[in-house]
């Protein structure tokens, strides 16, 4: 068995990356699991296993973790830019009371039970590092220590007692945000992240129906149906004129295909091809005939496309007034099926305004929405291809926001990484929206971003502290490892409460982004994301989790301070 291990630490020393992607593997396997109404979910089971494979001995370097982590947290930055900035000043100063409350009890848990049990200002430090997950602490708390005025050997057995405290409680403070976030607050909430993000959704969309991955319409807006001529004397005119709401795209006659100009005539017998609006077609073709069954040469296929609007008379006015600036022919059997704004659908109303830069999406004929198209400004071709350049830009500019440093007093702040990828995502998701042309990234590529960057994150981050942690908590003992899942708890329920009874969240999914940001607990956001099925926890979470990457930094001094 010795040798077996050996062999195994030597491959992993050899090359680290396998146990990287076991741990991705081992740990996506376990999170499947369901007990009850439990499951772990795959961030928290890639923890689990990347602890249990670390104990073989793995040396990975963090800047893989630091880049998956920027890729992870950029992605969901870019997803949610254009309702972020929408969103704020709204209902901000809720999100700013989460993160302070949070930040205010964690506080007094860790000085409350630092003097209970009698712990020095080092492992008091490492546990608010790590019972909350903020390792900002570590380099606050120990620039804190220095300036106690203590001799130098007890100032680094101290700042030591920081590191062993961290790495006994990092991680079930990573995995209790999870349990809370995922499992506790929808019990607390008696409804689930996913129903209550597709009510948000639909919210934001103005009651605009959206539909899920896999789902039709059983009854859509727009149809083609075949009839036969019953009724003589008719026109391609005259029925058209039956309805705004129609076109009559194909006629029949023995077999054989006749124009379909709009003063051709028509006679019983014939069969005809109506498309458009379903209520409008089922009216009309009750007046003209009947309806037929499979008609040979009717078929005829439709092409949807998106347009970016830029023709500038038509911002600022309603949908009704757009029409009208078209003439009849210019628009004839084009129709408008869908309305978007920075990524949301907008209802379709005649008094609804439309804006430059909104995105309108057109079904007719190929040339008819050509010709339509023409006069409105770019279409959007769908590509399956990401836009590395303005992407690769998106994440070098937010590494280097996180660069940037400011000082409190003595106590230096920085966004890190983490931060600066997240305020790029947003800025550059916003200008996307806006410009709907550059900057594409495919819902696949974006997921994959996600999903890969945070479970790789912490299987890095599970690969470096496992072995240090479990041998800690062997000579330490189990009490300073219990006494961190009291720290990580605590602030999370109180905060919850509190979210709850006193700032009235009535939404799971946005309480529990809300939630996840003022721990800063990135891998609790994950399991959120995941749940919820879209980026409606990703605003309130984005606001808190700027804060709390504040606030939780300057409680090292405070800790010291105060324990």
């Amino acid at each position: 068995m010795h040798s077996v291990i050996l062999a195994v630490s030597d491959l992993f020393q050899a090359c680290p990356e396998i146990a990287l992607f076991l741990a991705l593997l081992a740990g996506c396997w376990i999170g499947r699991f369901r007990f009850g109404s439990f499951q772990l979910g795959g961030v928290a089971g890639t923890l689990l296993a990347a602890v249990l494979i670390s104990q073989v001995g793995v040396h990975i370097d963090s800047g893989i973790k630091t880049v998956l982590f920027a890729l992870f947290i950029y992605a969901v930055g870019y997803q949610s830019g254009p309702q972020f900035f929408r969103s704020l000043g709204r209902q901000t100063m809720r999100e700013i009371l989460m993160a302070g409350v949070l930040a205010v009890t964690g506080l007094v848990t860790v000085v409350v039970i630092a003097r209970i049990f009698h712990l020095d200002k080092g492992l008091a430090a490492g546990l608010a590092a790590g019972g909350l997950t903020q390792s900002a602490i570590i380099g606050t708390a120990g620039s804190s220590l220095e300036k106690l005025g203590l001799p130098l050997a007890q100032v680094q057995q101290l700042q030591g007692n920081v590191a062993v405290g961290y790495a006994v409680t990092y991680i079930f403070g990573s995995i209790g945000p999870i349990i809370m976030c995922v499992n506790v607050l929808p019990w607390l909430m008696k409804r689930s992240i996913r129903d209550d993000a597709l009510r948000a959704e639909s919210q934001q969309a103005a009651g605009v129906h959206i539909a899920g991955e896999g789902e039709v319409e059983s009854f859509p807006d727009l149809i083609g149906r075949a009839y036969q001529i019953t009724k003589s004397d008719l026109t391609v005119a005259a029925i058209e004129a039956l309805s705004p709401g129609i076109t009559l795209e194909k006629i029949v006659r023995n077999d054989k295909m006749l124009a379909t100009g709009s003063d051709a005539s028509l006679q019983p017998g014939d069969n005809v091809l109506l498309v458009g609006r379903r209520a409008d077609i089922i009216a009309a073709g009750a007046q003209i005939g009947q309806e037929a069954g499979e008609v040979a040469g009717l078929d005829f296929v439709l092409l949807r496309r998106d347009i970016c609007l830029s023709r500038k008379d038509f911002s600022g006015k309603t949908i009704k007034q757009c029409v009208q600036l078209l003439s009849a022919v210019t628009r004839h059997g084009v129709y408008l099926v869908s309305l978007s704004r920075a990524g949301v659908k907008l209802a379709l109303t005649p008094d609804t305004e439309v804006h430059d830069g909104d995105v309108v999406t057109l079904l007719g004929a190929s040339a008819d929405v050509q010709r339509v198209a023409s006069q409105l400004g770019q279409i959007l071709v769908p590509s399956i291809k990401t836009d590395l350049v303005f992407h690769s830009l998106g994440v070098a500019v937010g590494l280097l926001i996180g660069l940037a440093v400011v000082h409190l007093g003595s106590v230096p702040l920085t966004l890190g990484s983490g931060g600066g990828a997240l305020l790029s995502g947003l800025l550059f998701g916003w200008y996307q929206g806006r410009h709907p042309s550059s900057g594409n990234m495919p819902s696949g590529a974006s997921a994959l971003l996600v999903d890969l960057g945070l479970a790789g994150f912490v299987a890095v981050t599970g690969l470096q502290t496992g072995q240090q942690a479990v041998t800690t908590i062997m000579q330490q003992g189990i009490t300073l490892f219990l006494l961190g899942v009291i720290v990580t708890l605590i602030p999370l329920v109180l905060t919850m409460l509190f979210g709850r009874y006193v700032l009235r969240y009535n939404n799971t999914a946005i309480f529990a982004g809300a939630l996840a940001g003022s721990r800063s607990a990135n891998p609790a956001f994950g399991e959120v994301l995941s749940k919820a099925g879209n980026s409606v926890p990703t605003t309130p979470f984005a606001i808190t989790y700027a804060v709390a990457n504040v606030l939780l930094t300057l409680l090292g001094p405070l800790v010291v301070a105060f324990s």
